[in-house]
């Protein structure tokens, strides 16, 4: 294993510090509890939007702490949950008397420690809302959820619940945007390779050299199958088609797309990919109005890419083209 860490204990501890560092003007660093938030608190009773998981998946979800996303993020262990302390704490933070809504990615541990931090939030009169994502149609269920894994369409949620609370709406009008858009997003993803968590210091899984698994997890659970290597076009196909076809897309659709990396993948390779995404797309009659290509979402070192396709009508696209400032996705601010 080769790596850029100090220690295993220290790993996600100096990374977190090094985004602050890197980001002062966006982000501050709270070591005990861990979390990060906002450098400069939102003016009013703005809903404060929290979320989190484990570390591994930069810059999911601390890269997307600022103006018009979110107002904390709580890093766990590389790919194991925040502990309810560091939600709880995340919570009080950011509630300012707008209420708090916490974005959760379908994953056990996620969903009890964020249910608990919510009680305790809760028993001190601080109104909490939770939204789930679970947009993920390679499994249905996996090995460490029950229903669909959160992947990539939690990008979605958080930028476009956080441009509505940005805007000052209601915890009712946040909850509402937040839900519709985690109904509208459907992903899938694959790997040409592992990826290895420092703490286990060799490759997650296994794959031969012209092996290629489809549906693979952002922790690297299993997916529908293990296949030999394809051409890009025909794995694109194997990812986009079931997206599709699970959102139901119908000609006249416009739709918003990321085409992520896992980590390891060359920018140039995901511009491949996006190109027969678009294809597919424009073939069917619906239109890509908005586009992200890049590592967005990530499984540490895992060469691979995932696709994620938002449904989107003029509410959202409003709030996607609203104003963002984060350490990983800005625009209009």
């Amino acid at each position: 294993m080769k790596k850029l860490i100090n220690t295993i204990e220290s790993f996600v501890d100096e990374a977190c510090e090094g985004l602050a560092l890197a980001h002062s003007d966006l982000v501050q660093f709270h070591r005990e509890p861990r979390y990060l938030a906002r450098a400069t608190a939102p003016k009013g009773r703005k809903v404060g939007l929290v979320s989190g998981g484990g570390s591994g998946h930069e810059p999911l979800h601390g890269g997307f702490v600022g103006s018009g996303m979110l107002d904390a993020a709580c890093p766990g262990e590389v790919f194991t949950s925040p502990v309810p302390d560091q939600m709880e704490a995340a919570g009080r933070a950011v509630s300012n008397g707008g209420g708090v809504l916490f974005i959760v990615k379908n994953y056990t541990g996620d969903v009890m420690n964020f249910d608990l931090a919510a009680e305790l939030l809760r028993a001190d009169g601080i109104d909490v809302r939770t939204v789930l994502v679970a947009d993920d149609v390679a499994v249905q269920n996996s090995t460490w959820t029950a229903g669909r894994r959160g992947v990539g369409n939690t990008v979605f949620v958080e930028k476009l619940a956080g441009a509505v609370a940005e805007r000052g709406a209601s915890a009712d009008e946040v909850e509402r945007v937040a839900k519709k858009t985690s109904e509208a997003g459907r992903s899938m993803g694959m790997a040409l390779t592992s990826c290895t968590v420092p703490a286990k210091g060799s490759p997650t899984f296994e794959l031969g050299e012209l092996e290629i698994e489809i549906g693979v997890g952002i922790h690297g659970e299993p997916g529908r199958e293990r296949t030999a290597l394809v051409s890009a076009d025909e794995i694109v196909d194997r990812l986009a088609r079931p997206v599709m076809e699970d959102l139901g897309l119908k000609r006249g659709d416009q739709v918003i797309v990321m085409t992520n990396g896992m980590g390891s993948t060359p920018l140039i390779e995901l511009y491949v990919a996006h190109r027969h995404v678009a294809q597919l797309l424009s073939g069917s009659g619906v239109t890509i109005v908005r586009s992200l290509v890049g590592n967005y979402i990530t499984s540490l070192d895992m060469d691979g890419c995932s696709l994620t396709v938002l449904r989107a009508d003029d509410e959202l696209l409003g709030l996607w083209d609203a104003p963002v400032h984060t350490p990983a996705l800005r625009w209009g601010a």
